[in-house]
């Protein structure tokens, strides 16, 4: 079949890129050619794939991006394919893949009533209706059990068109057999001391996955213990705002950005602690690559993927409405117990032998390829 794959922007580090990637290449590896609409690509191409860039400009994202749905809506009706497979929300699809919240959620729970007279909230809200509007024949794959309320509250989506997925942990984020050796290797490279506790912060996008927050709690640490902790931030943002708040609490030695890196579970097995007390997370992909490399994790009950750490015994969870008060504490805690840790990384390793958290992207191409909504007899 020929497939084509839709989203704004593809870059190595973001979690939703990952699962396209995986996705995609999965159904290539099943015989079908793959074609990506995108705005922007960073990094090599895959062998055999067609990415088509789309040359719309606008100065505003909402505009950008409706403007980008309507023309691969055009392209796809002068060259046909079998199934339309989305990333972002927009009109046109046979299946969305939902990454993200409810954008019409936090327009009526998070703003103001005139945010919603704004052109930014009228564009976003008609690309989210174009999805899960009862008239929609888009089907949707949910990697959250959490997301499908707020959808069915906002739009009244028939709940039939909703499909959850299990999580998709890569094989190589588990702890081998000589991880001991790697995390030893690792802090020696980093000349991390013996004593250093080492936190991880992992994930593009620091601001929406609580860098800030992070800082903050490091800077409240018992001054023990503050000296002995430092921050690796790895992952794809602009640092500079985050630089200048590590400087004003005098963390600027103990806080290193490291940019987006292919070498995540040398990290994850080398660190002490994963931090990702996030302002709002679908899923949170880091949370189990952490939990299969039994790092400990302490992240806030936003996010969908939070309740396996519950469930494995490996961590600590930030209970909503968010303080930082708590996640001062419990992050103290947490560094101030190595027999509690330890404990933590047992019961992960443990949970990772036998949990269904490793199957979303086969199971997510067994349905974009099973599966036949009516979307496209709808395509203008």
């Amino acid at each position: 079949m020929k497939l084509a794959f839709c989203l704004f922007k593809y870059f190595p580090y973001g979690g939703l890129q990952r699962d396209f990637l995986r996705i995609a290449l999965a159904c290539q590896a099943r015989g079908h050619s793959i074609r990506v609409y995108t705005l922007e690509w960073q990094g090599e191409v895959p062998p055999g794939f067609e990415v088509q860039f789309v040359p719309v400009r606008a100065w505003q994202n909402h505009n950008r991006c409706r403007r980008f749905a309507e023309w691969v809506m055009a392209d796809l009706a002068r060259q046909p394919v079998d199934r339309v497979v989305g990333f972002n929300k927009m009109p046109g699809l046979d299946v969305y893949f939902a990454a993200d919240t409810c954008f019409e959620e936090k327009a009526r729970t998070r703003r103001g009533w005139l945010y919603r007279l704004s052109s930014r909230y009228r564009g976003f809200a008609a690309l989210e209706w174009a999805v899960f509007a009862p008239s929609s024949y888009t089907q949707i794959l949910t990697i959250s059990r959490a997301q499908q309320p707020s959808f069915e509250r906002y739009y009244g989506t028939p709940p039939e068109r909703f499909h959850h997925l299990p999580p998709g942990i890569s094989a190589n984020c588990r702890a081998p057999a000589d991880a001991p050796v790697i995390r030893a290797a690792f802090r020696a490279e980093f000349e991390l001391k013996d004593d250093t506790l080492l936190l991880l912060h992992l994930g593009s996008g620091f601001k929406r996955k609580g860098l800030d927050r992070c800082l903050k709690a490091m800077a409240a640490l018992p001054e023990a213990l503050r000296k002995r902790t430092r921050l690796f931030v790895v992952g794809k943002d602009r640092p500079r705002p985050f630089q200048r708040l590590a400087h004003s609490l005098a963390l600027s030695s103990q806080v290193v950005f490291l940019g987006g890196r292919d070498d995540v579970p040398r990290f994850l097995l080398g660190a002490d602690l994963l931090i990702h007390p996030a302002y709002e997370e679908s899923a949170g992909i880091v949370l189990l690559e952490a939990l299969v490399a039994g790092l400990p994790v302490l992240v806030t009950d936003v996010c969908g993927y939070a309740h396996y750490i519950e469930e494995a015994g490996a961590g600590c969870l930030i209970a909503s409405p968010f303080t930082q008060k708590a996640l001062d504490e419990t992050l103290a805690g947490m560094l101030a117990d190595p027999e509690v840790r330890a404990r933590w990384s047992r019961n992960a390793l443990a949970f990772s032998e036998h949990a269904d958290i490793y199957s979303l992207h086969e199971r997510a191409v067994d349905f974009i390829l099973n599966t036949r909504s009516d979307v496209d007899t709808e395509r203008i």
